[in-house]
Parts: structure tokens; C-alpha cells; sequence
């Protein structure tokens, strides 16, 4: 009944998610000014002639005057939508929607999702063809076999962009990384194992081919499709690429031909593993079981019947994910930077030397503050990098390029690539997707206790049965457990409180009286009587919850969503404290912009703060951005620009800046500047040749509490779709946000990841 009730909430928020606010997930938006007649002239007619002639006499020009340079087609006749099968093409849309979300949020390149009703193959190659003038890539996405083999090799004789089938390719690169680093920690030779694929479709085939040309001997390859085993003389005919594999075999079974097999291909369907058949393998055997969503054989299932197994699937909840999204907008990235007119086999094996290698990388400070509280280090349970590693970028498209001109391919070669790679950091810090390496810090710590002050608002249920789901804590809700029941069931949430969540009762729980004692010791010299603590105690939802995280009941908190913010964050100040030496409190905000991350700081705390704790403000906030995995850039700023002048808003910044050079010098910082000036580095170059900050800032310090709020809030409104994380307070001994009567059910759920994440880490 649970798992029922699960689905169809799921549904719910995913038909919600896709018609609201918006229709669909992705827009085409105007990326010049278009706001007055010069403009008008400049945009179209007439100007808009000159680059078209240009680009007449010297086509390459397109690069240049237009967007084809960064967009790829995502295109489909939805014949095999990502196990939904042939439904069609436009039943098939969101699925393309979502990819081209992927590569814009990965590798910042535009995609026009193409979706066509026809199934002939030679029609779809002349359709997809005939739009070559119009993108710099073709991603095949979703074609059945064996037509996809036979398209994308017609368009790759007739086109002069990069095809790409993700389905094949990109499965097949990241699968053999997984392999050449599993094979390495069970010290096998590609030549000499014996490898076995369930499966004979498209991904399958394309990682059969691509391992063959990393070295495994094709004579040691066995596959089996719905049909039994692929041997030479079978019945009813195959095609050719099912053909190469054909052995001279007795036989006949996926349990025949696992005996002694030393790796296990799977791109077919649930559970056609068996533990028996993993038992009848080789020495610490290589499971590669890549069915989506549920693998030929579950991890655990594996490991019970052959302890020295090494496993990947497709699936997010395990280790070693052998997803896609690890390769495909980096070598489209890499390819359309350096003009490359196909894809080729070197560029597909640099990628793969790339991942392989990344996953035996030292982790940098960002990544492990990223992943806190999850082991990265090359192992058995470390054989590929994780989708949102940031460095997969900056390492996948240079090899790419550089393997695009060793292949003869790139019309546009990168001259510097080490400039190259510094271009390529605004793609890893203006994506949008910081939010997901704390999931995975949180999801990788045991859950911790995160208690809900205002335990029965509907959107604190909503977020509570969110992180139930995503297994990123375990919550704690103050409020009345007979309201909190019947939301829960007119929200058509499927938690049980008592089981799933725990209820804090603030009129009748039994540790009341430890509750208001422990006040009462701790404000007792304030003027609080024991009567007092008791009253203060049944009228503050907040007060209980800072009471369970004093005394041990509780890691974290969230408190806010009702009420003004100062009075909640008294209660803090009172019962949890700051953090020794700190001070005092602040609060640091992030906005998820269409084209950068960006935290502003102090937001809701400080009035005017000065100079001094400016620059520590800065520094907690600095901290609290390196947990993002994200090298952190303050700006201090002011209506001044480097001296322009002397009023004392601007002196108090110049101040801040300079004492927080002296706390921090590693870490870059500028000041005092304009708004403007802290994202240009061409700007701040103008003023001042000397700057001590490179690139954009995106760690902005504000002189006073007003500017601050209204920076933030008017980006939120202007640009960020109201996708917020945030107020973060800083300086609070023990993981607690304050957080405002604003907050979405999206935000509350971003700031339980990052609370229990926090008390994971100890703070």
C-alpha cells in the first residue's frame, strides 16, 4: 500500500512539476538587448544583413555571428523512450525536454529538442540531415535498434557536425571506465577476461564494440538477448551487429555462459542475474548490471552470493552510477568548442581515459567539502566518479578537443588550453545544481535527527515527507499530533507519525519538565522564574526545538516558516549560542540564477554592521560557500568603485576588505566595488589594473542590512524563479536556520539536506 501510495505522489509532483509555473521544462530567451530602434536595426533589418553576408562568403563565420556554435539537437521518433519503449514521439517530448535541461544545467549548451513522426530510417536521416545549418550537434536519443546503427552511421557520412547516439555511446564510455578500473583493482588483462553481456540492443552492442577497442578479445565475448545465447548458425537470422559476436558455442543459456566469466555486462532487463549464476563466476567477478530502474541483479544480492564481486548499476541509491550524464554534455562541450565535424572513436577513448582516471584522482578541497561525509577514494565502491563531480568538465572537454584535432576533425583548434580550462569554470559554477552534493552528503551520513518547529504547516509536510523519501534525515515535528495527522492525510502524504516521524507534543509531551528546567538554568539569571520558563516553554514551538537540540534529543533544526524572524532567532541566541569566538550572528543567502550561483551576505541580521564584523561575516560565509564545493569570490560592496568615494559607507567597506585580506588571504576578495564590477573582471580592470580578485565574484558582502535584503529579494523575484537556499545562519554553535514565512516547500527541503549535512559534519 505504501510503495502505491508512493507512486502516486510521485506522479502528482511530476505532472505538477512539468505544467507549473511554466508549461514543460526549458524556454528559448533572448540573450542581446532588444530595447530600443538601434537595437531593433542591429537585431533584424538592416543591420542584421552584415553578418548574413559575411557568413555567405566565409560559413565558418556562423561560429562567430550566431548561436550554432553552442546548440545541439536533441532528436527523437520515440521508438525507445527510456524504459517506457515505443510510445512516440511526442509522448517522448518530456523525456527530450529533460535532456536538454541537462545540458544547458552541465555544460551551458543550448538545445532545441526535435521530436519526428516518421519511422522510416532513410526518411529520418534526410529530415535530421536537412538541419544541419541549423545546429553545431546531433544527439540521437531514443531510436530502437537496430535502426539507431543504421541512422547514425548515414548521418555521420552526410553531416558535417558531430553525431552522437547517447543511448550507445554514452553508455558504452562510461561503462568501460567502470571496467578498465575494476579490472585494475582485481588484476585482470582486458585480453584475457571473459566478458558476458545480457543484452544485444543498442548500448549494449556500442559498449561491446568500444571495450573490444580498449582491448578485450572479441573470441571471449558471449551474448545473450530474449532469444538465448548469440551463437554462429542460430535459427531466424541477426543482424550484423549481433552477427560479429557469434560464437561456436554449445551454449544456449545466460547460466551456461556466466560459468567462469570474469565480467558481466548487463543492458537488459530486471533480475536475470541470478545469485546462483554470479555464484558460477570467476574470481572477484565484475558486475556490471545497468537495467534501469531495477538491474539484473541488486548490489546486495550480488555481494551476499560473491563477496569479492565488484558492482555498478544505473541507479542513483548505489555506488559506481554508470549514468550517462558523466559524458555526454562534456564531449559535446568539448566538440563544438573546437568545431569538430564528427565524433570519433580517439575522442570517445579520451573520454573514457578522462572518467577512468578522475576516479583514482586526489579529491581537491571543493569536492571533498562537496561530498562530505562520503568516502571518495579509488576503490571497490569507487570505480567511476560521481555524476556531480565539477571536474568532469574541466577535464573531459580538453581531452576531447585535443582529441578532435589528433583525429583531423576540429575546424576551429584550441590554442590555449590551459585559458581553455579557466573558460570552462564558469560552466561548474553557474549551473545551478549546487544543491545536489549536500543531498549526497546528507543521503551518505547516517540520518540525522532534524527537528520542524512549526511541525504542522502543510509545506514543513510536505518537505518532511520529501526527505523521508530522498533518506537525507529523520524528522523531528513539533505540533499537535491530531492535526499533524490530518494534514498528513488531507495532503495525501503516505508518513506515519511514530514510525517514520517522531511528534514533539507542546502541550502534553513528557519531557516538558526537563524542557523548562533546562530554561530556566539556563536564563535563570536573566530574569526568567521557573513560572516564567514554563509559559515561555508551551507558547514557543522554536523554544522546544532549540531545548531538544541543547539537551541531545535533536542534531538540527529549521524554525522560521511563522512569525518575524528576530524573535526566532532570540530563542537561538538564548538556548543554542554561537559558536566560540565568533562575533556574532549573520546570515548568508544563495540565489540558483539562470547563469550563476550567487550568495549575498548579511541578509536578515546585522543592521549596520561595522567594518570589523563585515570581514568576519565574510569569513563565516566564505566557509559556509566552501561547502558547496564551491572556491568562494567575495566582493565587498558599495556605491563606490576602488576610492571614487569618501563617504563613510564606502570607507567602511574598503575597511572590511582589508581586514578580511588579513584573516583570510587565500581566499580571493576585492573591494570596496560596484555591483557591476564584482561580476566583471573587464570592469574592475578598467578602475583598477591591479585587482586581487579574478573572474566573477559570487560570494557578495553588502555595508548594510537593507542593501543586502533588497539585493537579495529582488534577484530572487527578477531572476532566480524564487529557487532559493537560505537565510543560512552563521556563527550558531549547532546546526539551526532561521528560515522566513516565504519559504517554499522547495527551499525547505534544500535547508534540511544542508542542516543535516551540517550536523553530520559536526557543525
Amino acid at each position: 500500500m505504501q510503495d502505491k501510495m508512493s507512486t502516486a505522489e510521485l506522479r502528482e509532483a511530476a505532472l505538477e512539476y512539468h505544467s507549473t509555473p511554466g508549461k514543460g521544462k526549458i524556454s528559448v530567451t533572448p540573450i542581446k538587448p532588444l530595447s530600443n530602434q538601434r537595437d531593433l536595426s542591429l537585431a533584424y533589418s538592416p543591420g542584421v544583413a552584415y553578418p548574413c553576408l559575411d557568413i555567405r562568403d566565409n560559413p565558418a563565420l556562423a561560429a562567430e555571428y550566431t548561436a550554432r556554435a553552442n546548440l545541439v539537437g536533441v532528436v527523437t521518433n520515440g521508438t525507445a523512450v527510456l524504459g517506457l519503449g515505443d510510445i512516440g514521439p511526442l509522448a517522448g517530448k518530456p523525456v527530450m525536454e529533460g535532456k536538454a535541461c541537462l545540458f544547458k544545467k552541465f555544460a551551458g549548451l543550448d538545445v532545441f529538442d526535435i521530436e519526428l513522426a516518421e519511422r522510416d530510417p532513410d526518411k529520418l536521416v534526410d529530415i535530421i540531415a536537412a538541419l544541419e545549418p541549423t545546429l553545431g550537434g546531433i544527439n540521437l536519443e531514443d531510436i530502437k535498434a537496430p535502426e539507431c546503427f543504421y541512422i547514425e552511421r548515414k548521418l555521420r557520412e552526410r553531416v558535417n557536425i558531430p553525431v552522437f547516439h547517447d543511448d550507445q555511446h554514452g553508455t558504452a564510455i562510461i561503462a568501460s571506465a567502470a571496467l578498465i578500473n575494476g579490472l585494475e583493482l582485481v588484476g585482470k588483462r582486458l585480453g584475457e577476461i571473459k566478458l558476458v553481456s545480457s543484452g544485444a540492443g543498442a548500448a549494449a552492442i556500442a559498449c561491446l564494440d568500444l571495450m573490444v577497442h580498449l582491448g578485450v578479445s572479441p573470441k571471449n565475448i558471449y551474448v545473450v538477448d530474449s532469444k538465448g545465447v548469440v551463437y554462429q548458425g542460430r535459427a531466424g537470422g541477426m543482424d550484423e551487429s549481433k552477427a560479429r559476436y557469434a560464437q561456436d558455442t554449445s551454449a544456449r543459456t545466460l547460466g551456461d555462459v556466466c560459468e567462469k566469466a570474469d565480467v558481466f555486462l548487463g543492458c537488459s532487463t530486471a533480475g536475470v542475474l541470478t545469485q546462483d549464476m554470479v555464484r558460477s563466476m570467476a574470481d572477484r567477478p565484475i558486475i556490471l548490471a545497468l537495467a534501469n530502474p531495477e538491474p539484473e541483479i541488486r548490489p546486495e544480492l550480488a555481494r551476499e552470493a560473491r563477496p569479492d564481486c565488484i558492482v555498478a548499476t544505473g541507479r542513483s541509491d548505489y555506488p559506481n552510477q554508470v549514468n550517462n550524464v558523466l559524458c555526454f554534455p562534456y564531449i559535446f562541450r568539448g566538440a563544438l568548442d573546437c568545431g569538430a565535424t564528427k565524433i570519433t572513436e580517439d575522442m570517445k577513448l579520451a573520454c573514457v581515459r578522462e572518467i577512468a582516471d578522475l576516479a583514482k584522482a586526489d579529491i581537491s578541497e571543493e569536492v571533498s567539502n562537496a561530498y562530505a561525509g562520503r568516502e571518495l577514494s579509488f576503490g571497490a565502491d569507487y570505480i567511476i566518479p560521481t555524476p556531480f563531480d565539477s571536474r568532469l568538465i574541466l577535464r573531459i572537454a580538453p581531452a576531447v578537443a585535443k582529441a578532435a584535432v589528433a583525429s583531423g576533425v576540429a575546424t576551429r583548434p584550441i590554442a590555449d588550453y590551459e585559458a581553455y580550462r579557466q573558460n570552462l569554470t564558469r560552466f561548474v559554477y553557474q549551473t545551478g545544481m549546487i544543491m545536489r552534493p549536500v543531498f549526497v552528503a546528507a543521503r551518505a551520513a547516517s540520518k540525522r535527527r532534524v527537528v520542524f518547529a512549526e511541525g504542522e504547516d502543510e509545506r514543513v509536510l510536505r518537505a518532511t515527507q520529501l526527505s523521508l523519501d530522498e533518506r537525507i534525515a529523520t524528522p523531528i515535528l513539533i505540533g499537535r499530533p491530531a492535526v499533524i495527522e490530518t494534514r498528513i492525510a488531507k495532503a495525501g502524504l503516505h508518513m506515519r507519525l511514530g514510525t517514520d516521524v517522531e511528534c514533539v507534543n507542546p502541550e502534553s509531551d513528557v519531557r516538558f519538565r526537563q524542557y523548562w528546567e533546562a530554561y530556566h538554568r539556563l536564563m535563570g539569571r536573566n530574569g526568567v522564574t521557573p513560572e516564567a520558563a514554563k509559559a515561555a516553554v508551551r507558547r514557543s514551538n522554536t523554544l522546544i526545538g532549540c531545548l531538544a537540540l541543547h539537551l541531545g534529543d535533536a542534531d538540527a533544526m529549521l524554525c522560521g516558516m511563522v512569525g518575524r524572524f528576530d524573535h526566532h532567532l532570540s530563542h537561538v541566541q538564548d538556548v543554542v549560542g554561537r559558536v566560540p569566538g565568533a562575533p556574532g550572528f549573520a546570515t548568508l543567502n544563495g540565489l540558483m540564477l539562470p547563469n550563476r550561483t550567487l550568495f549575498i551576505a548579511d541578509t536578515y541580521v546585522n543592521e549596520d554592521p561595522d567594518a570589523e564584523l563585515l570581514a568576519h561575516t565574510a569569513l563565516m560565509a566564505a566557509t559556509e560557500v566552501q561547502r558547496f564545493g564551491l572556491p568562494p569570490k567575495v566582493a565587498f560592496l558599495s556605491h563606490s568603485n576602488y576610492g571614487s568615494s569618501t563617504r563613510g559607507s564606502a570607507l567602511k567597506m574598503r575597511q572590511a576588505r582589508n581586514i578580511f585580506r588579513q584573516l583570510a588571504p587565500q581566499i580571493e576578495c576585492d573591494g570596496e566595488m560596484q555591483g557591476d564590477a564584482a561580476l566583471s573582471e573587464s570592469l574592475r580592470q578598467a578602475t583598477l589594473m591591479e585587482t586581487t580578485l579574478s573572474g566573477e565574484a559570487n560570494l557578495l558582502v553588502c555595508p548594510d542590512l537593507d542593501s543586502a535584503n533588497i539585493l537579495f529579494n529582488v534577484l530572487k523575484m527578477c531572476g532566480g524563479q524564487g529557487i532559493t537556499i537560505g537565510p543560512m545562519l552563521l556563527g550558531v554553535r549547532s546546526p539551526v536556520h532561521v528560515l522566513t514565512p516565504s519559504a517554499t516547500v522547495r527551499r525547505i527541503l534544500n535547508m534540511t539536506a544542508l542542516v543535516a549535512a551540517s550536523a553530520a559534519r559536526g557543525g
